[in-house]
């Protein structure tokens, strides 16, 4: 009798939170990972990853209650130019056999003024885990697609050092310089479908 007393009180204090908590599932054909790196110190080469999933728990009640998830895979690796990204999949830079995916989990979300987030998070890449900051706006006002869905939307950058994941390759340049920059922009931008609500378990 304790126990289903204890139970139900916690149901009931758990009642308010979920009420204002809901899933929602990256929309991987319609989002997109990209970065950007400086190339022979004039001009920047651009590249994206595939998302393989995602999720964000947002809470609406306390959005610093919210979490996030995403794991990209490593070896859609495009920068537009076959050659280079079959060396960037190789072991001098992703090595996708060895680390075929990219993951971000967040560990803390802030407000940071009208519809802007910081999310902090271990991205793990190249075997390497270390924490990154998103600097987050959105998500964007709730609207049903023409399948019934319900959509929002968040858009993040960063910016991180690719030689902290281990990602070391470089080549010196005669006239001064690297090849390859260390400092690399990333950028995300996330189409977000609402998960529907577990059904209830049927009564016996």
């Amino acid at each position: 009798m304790k126990t289903t007393l204890k139970s139900a009180i916690a149901l009931l204090v758990a009642l308010p939170s979920l009420a204002f908590a809901a899933t929602w599932d990256v929309d991987p054909a319609h989002s997109s990972a990209g970065f950007t790196v400086k190339h022979m110190m004039v001009s920047n080469v651009t590249g994206s990853f595939n998302i393989k999933q995602g999720a964000v728990n947002l809470d609406e009640k306390d959005v610093t209650k919210s979490t996030v998830e995403a794991t990209l895979d490593a070896a859609t690796v495009n920068t537009g130019n076959a050659k280079r990204d079959e060396h960037l999949k190789a072991p001098d830079f992703f090595d996708t056999a060895k680390f075929p995916t990219i993951t971000f989990k967040s560990t803390k979300v802030e407000k940071a003024g009208e519809g802007k987030l910081k999310v902090t998070g271990n991205l793990t890449m190249h075997g390497v885990t270390k924490p990154v900051v998103l600097d987050v706006t959105g998500p964007s006002a709730e609207s049903k697609d023409p399948w019934g869905n319900t959509r929002t939307g968040v858009a993040a950058t960063t910016k991180l050092n690719r030689k902290d994941f281990g990602l070391t390759y470089n080549t010196a340049l005669e006239t001064g310089g690297v090849a390859v920059g260390e400092e690399v922009t990333v950028n995300l931008d996330l189409s977000l479908t609402k998960k529907a609500p577990a059904a209830a378990p049927a009564k016996k």
